[in-house]
């Protein structure tokens, strides 16, 4: 089963969207009420309980285009950085206990500038119960899926 079968079967949520797209390990998918679209993968390893995922996700509505969310596999230590690494790229996230994104539009440009050109990325931190650990994204149809979504949410 694939990594976007195996997320599709785990997220009722998902199935109720509309889905754009399906590349590699990355899917595109649409809201239709309130407009909103997103790629989103898992990670390379799959976790049991925990259902971690990367989305860029487009908010015509809000103005909001290609904003990075990352859904981490644990949750965090209160005050641990989260880094996105992308090749030689590092990024430092904002976080709450289990979940992360870009300080700004314009960090979330860069990130998807990366990806567009990264083979995979990983997100790093430390978990709750001290540990670091981190989550590994192959990047393989990341670009063909972000496409697929911002052309989903385009026009009226």
């Amino acid at each position: 089963m694939s990594a976007l079968a195996a997320l599709l079967l785990l997220s009722p949520m998902l199935q109720a969207r509309e889905a754009l797209g399906v590349y590699a390990s990355w899917g595109a998918f649409r809201d239709p009420s309130p407009r909103r679209c997103f790629a989103i993968a898992q990670p390379v390893e799959k976790y049991r309980e925990a259902r971690p995922f990367a989305s860029i996700a487009t908010w015509p509505r809000d103005g909001v285009r290609n904003q990075l969310h990352i859904r981490l596999s644990r949750v965090r230590a209160a005050n641990a950085q989260v880094t996105l690494s992308i090749g030689e790229r590092r990024f430092e996230l904002q976080a709450g206990d289990s979940d992360a994104w870009a300080p700004d539009a314009r960090t979330d440009a860069a990130i998807v500038a990366a990806m567009r050109s990264g083979r995979s990325m990983s997100v790093e931190t430390m978990s709750a119960a001290g540990a670091p650990f981190a989550d590994s994204y192959a990047l393989k149809g990341a670009a063909t899926a972000i496409d697929a979504a911002a052309l989903g949410c385009a026009g009226g």
